[in-house]
């Protein structure tokens, strides 16, 4: 019963922490591609950064929710099969899945100029992939438990005390 309990808990943390990673992402890659240095030097800049924020990052988070999940549920499956809980994996399989996801984006027009410089979508599937850490990853694989109770040791058997003539 108490695998059967870890699963289901597994089949809830994993859905919200790869929603929680999607989000903490869209996030970064929409303060990141504001470049604030060159920003304050404007004075139409809160415009631009109010549209960015209110209209621009529902698009990319639900582009995000439908682009990533096939790269990043291969990191979370190895994950969970094997039970790595390292934040490093996982901040890897962040920061490889939006690289992955990134290049599914494709170009804006012929040019070939990317639609975002690949240091915030970088920096956005790291800190993606350690918020799924935070929420998800620490205890993957539901056959491991994280808080398990040491057993017992057996009472080894005493020896015979020595005699003394």
């Amino acid at each position: 019963m108490d695998n059967l309990g870890r699963l289901l808990l597994r089949l809830v943390l994993v859905p919200l922490g790869y929603a929680v990673a999607v989000v903490v992402g869209t996030l970064v890659i929409v303060f990141g591609s504001w470049k604030l240095g060159d920003a304050a030097a404007h004075a139409d800049t809160q415009v631009f950064a109010i549209f960015g924020f209110v209209f621009a990052a529902p698009v990319l988070l639900v582009m995000l929710l439908s682009l990533m999940w096939l790269p990043a549920a291969i990191g979370i499956l190895i994950s969970e099969t094997f039970a790595i809980r390292s934040c490093i994996f996982h901040a890897g399989n962040g920061a490889v899945s939006a690289l992955i996801g990134w290049n599914l984006f494709g170009y804006i027009d012929d040019t070939g100029v990317p639609l975002n410089e690949p240091l915030p979508v970088i920096a956005a599937g790291l800190a993606g992939g350690l918020a799924y850490w935070a929420i998800a990853g620490f205890s993957a694989g539901f056959w491991k438990p994280v808080f398990r109770r040491a057993a017992g040791r057996a009472m080894t058997a005493a020896s015979h005390p020595p005699e003394i003539r």
